[in-house]
């Protein structure tokens, strides 16, 4: 019997003990109340209190994430939106995280709740939209006020969705698509633009291209005009230059000879009438001279005296020599000048050509 009673005490102090072994966790802070008086915190390890009389609160010191609900809120502008939110919250304080408010996770959120409609119903639905991170801010400092007195430090606040009503986002639809078939309308028109730009642009190069090779063209060909007259005219010029100076020391002989071959050549031909160009009775004359009669005019030999040089027939002018034409035919007339007066020098330089 004694001993039943001792395993028996044995085992209610084991339980005893064991009902007052507290673990604390290294992110937890535990807060001792015993009969209703709050004793004061537990670290993290092990620990024992005092059991059945000892209440313990074990609070989280990580940081904590809540989501808030989805509510609709109309903005400025009367457009009706639904908005949620999440906030980001931590412990600093576990005993005015546990005495000052019931349920600091409730408390939090709905104080986000009011706080996040009466921020919104401030700005328009575009505003919403386009800054989130303005509302984020705003709700962030609001928050971290109000839960100050908690022991509940806001950290983070960030507006999760912003989805307007059916009717608000039709409307915003239609005028997304309006906006884009604006700006593709601006799109094409500044093509079409650029286009008929390019293309004139074309056009005219095409025209002062065309007209510049027009005129080079009317300027090589005049040029080459004028270079063949020249060249033509200087080659007359020579011709009859050689045939004064190869007409000068003819005798009348010669010249009677070639008088009657030319008659000849006017007789051989199909005219029934033959004009002469100059007078038959002296071309008879002169005839009859040759024959064997004397004349005091044949008599002159004075032509022998005349030495035919061929360096004074000059060369013939080429192309390149075309701009010297005037001087070459003023270096002519000075010799055939010199020709018919003996007291004048010749002047036998020519311009090369």
């Amino acid at each position: 019997m004694d001993t039943v009673l001792t395993i028996v005490l044995v085992l209610a102090i084991v339980f005893i003990f064991a009902k007052g072994v507290v673990i604390v966790q290294p992110y937890e802070q535990a807060l001792q109340i015993r009969l209703g008086k709050y004793i004061g915190r537990l670290n993290p390890g092990f620990r024992w209190v005092i059991p059945f009389i000892t209440e313990i609160i074990k609070v989280d010191l990580r940081t904590q994430v809540m989501d808030v609900p989805k509510q609709e809120v109309i903005t400025k502008d009367n457009s009706p939106t639904n908005v949620d939110a999440i906030v980001y919250v931590k412990v600093i304080d576990p005993e005015k995280s546990y005495f000052e408010v019931s349920n600091y996770r409730m408390a939090t959120v709905a104080l986000a709740q009011t706080s996040l409609r009466g921020i919104i119903g401030d700005l328009e639905l575009d505003e919403v939209l386009y800054n989130r991170e303005l509302i984020n801010n705003k709700l962030r400092d609001i928050l971290d006020r109000e839960t100050d007195q908690w022991g509940v430090k806001v950290e983070r606040v960030e507006i999760k969705e912003v989805d307007p009503i059916g009717a608000v986002k039709q409307a915003m639809t239609e005028q997304t698509a309006a906006e884009r078939e604006r700006r593709a309308a601006i799109l094409r028109a500044d093509g079409e633009k650029r286009s008929a730009i390019l293309t004139a642009e074309g056009k005219r190069q095409s025209m002062i291209l065309e007209a510049e090779g027009d005129r080079q063209s009317k300027i090589l060909r005049a040029e080459g005009d004028r270079k063949s007259k020249i060249l033509q005219s200087q080659g007359e010029a020579q011709a009859l230059r050689i045939l004064s100076l190869g007409s000068r020391p003819l005798d009348k002989k010669a010249i009677t000879v070639l008088s009657l071959n030319a008659l000849q050549q006017m007789a051989d031909g199909q005219a029934t009438k033959i004009i002469f160009p100059f007078e038959v009775s002296s071309l008879i004359k002169q005839s009859a001279n040759f024959l064997g009669a004397e004349d005091e005019d044949f008599a002159d030999d004075s032509w022998k005296e005349f030495d035919l040089d061929e360096s004074i027939l000059g060369k013939s002018p080429a192309e390149e020599g075309i701009d010297d034409a005037s001087e070459y035919v003023k270096n002519i007339e000075k010799n055939i000048q010199s020709l018919e007066d003996p007291t004048t020098p010749a002047d036998d330089s020519a311009p090369e050509s």
